[in-house]
């Protein structure tokens, strides 16, 4: 799958920890709870002091006219387990930094602290290897500008409700495991009468704009309350909207298949409309409406 060969941008180690198996997530965060359990808590007592780099805030030297901006950003690394979460402050000169926030991270990484660990692949929100939390809001780190307003402190966090491999880098395994689940390929026995493409006419072919520009980047998901109570069963925004893509392209002769793998009281029906999924894509998507379109589709067929 061409997301799961996303760039990253830390060290060898993040590997181990993609394989590490799911007792051991009771040694990892959310990335909005702390602590994650009274034993952490506790054996996290016993840890040397933090140095100054890690509780203080790292600042570059300010030139003169500098626009010095600080950055708040999640840090947790699984190299100390038991160590809560916690915010490291980084303050930059905007004049040196380029209009994104992924630029930003980039530059903190490359100047300022080696050790800060973030997806990222192509800067052109179309790899969506770089959504995370940003002030607030789900979205990817190369198409959100910086504020330019030096007052306003930036904070970052990964996307919220998913386990954490590494500072802003989040575990999507169940995610892209519910989407290979809906198997998100043409399923077709019939060939075409040429033997070559199977065509479409220009109206059919505009039934599948707003679905198929998904990049998968998990904005909307995570965003949404109804997969943060239910993720184990809940196939969530993005892969709902990924199956009605397929439901609404003309050339599938599954969509009865399809349909049945939805019937039930969870995979679907675990959506009530609180549409964050809308407003947070950054793609300007709305998997909203194409989980109203697929329930309109089981009711009347």
């Amino acid at each position: 799958m061409p997301a799961l060969r996303h760039s990253i941008s830390t060290s060898s180690r993040f590997l181990p920890a993609l394989r590490t198996p799911l007792s051991s997530f009771s040694a990892r965060t959310y990335a909005t709870v702390e602590p994650i359990s009274k034993l952490g808590e506790s054996m996290s007592a016993t840890q040397p002091p933090k140095s100054p780099k890690e509780t203080s805030n790292i600042s570059e030297p300010a030139s003169e006219n500098a626009k010095m901006k600080t950055f708040h950003i999640y840090r947790w690394s699984p190299d100390h387990p038991t160590e809560k979460p916690r915010m490291q402050s980084y303050t930059l000169d905007l004049n040196k930094t380029g209009p994104m926030v992924l630029d930003a991270l980039i530059r903190i990484k490359n100047e300022v602290d080696p050790t800060l660990t973030f997806r990222r692949s192509c800067r052109e929100g179309i790899c969506g290897s770089c959504a995370m939390n940003i002030d607030g809001v789900n979205t990817l780190a190369c198409l959100c500008r910086i504020p330019t307003s030096t007052s306003h402190e930036a904070r970052i966090y990964p996307l919220p409700h998913t386990y954490v491999v590494k500072d802003l880098v989040p575990d999507l395994t169940q995610f892209y495991k519910q989407y290979k689940s809906i198997k998100p390929y043409l399923q077709r026995e019939t060939k075409s009468e040429d033997g070559l493409e199977n065509r479409q006419s220009p109206t059919e072919r505009k039934k599948l704009d707003g679905l198929y520009e998904c990049i998968l980047c998990a904005c909307c998901s995570t965003s949404c309350p109804s997969y943060w109570w239910n993720s184990e069963t809940y196939l969530g925004p993005a892969v709902l909207l990924q199956s009605y893509r397929w439901l609404a392209d003309s050339r599938d002769e599954h969509k009865a298949e399809r349909k049945a793998m939805l019937d039930n009281s969870m995979s679907l029906y675990r959506c009530h409309t609180i549409l964050n999924c809308s407003r947070t894509c950054p793609k300007g998507l709305n998997p909203g409406k194409a989980i109203a379109e697929i329930k309109k589709s089981m009711a009347f067929t």
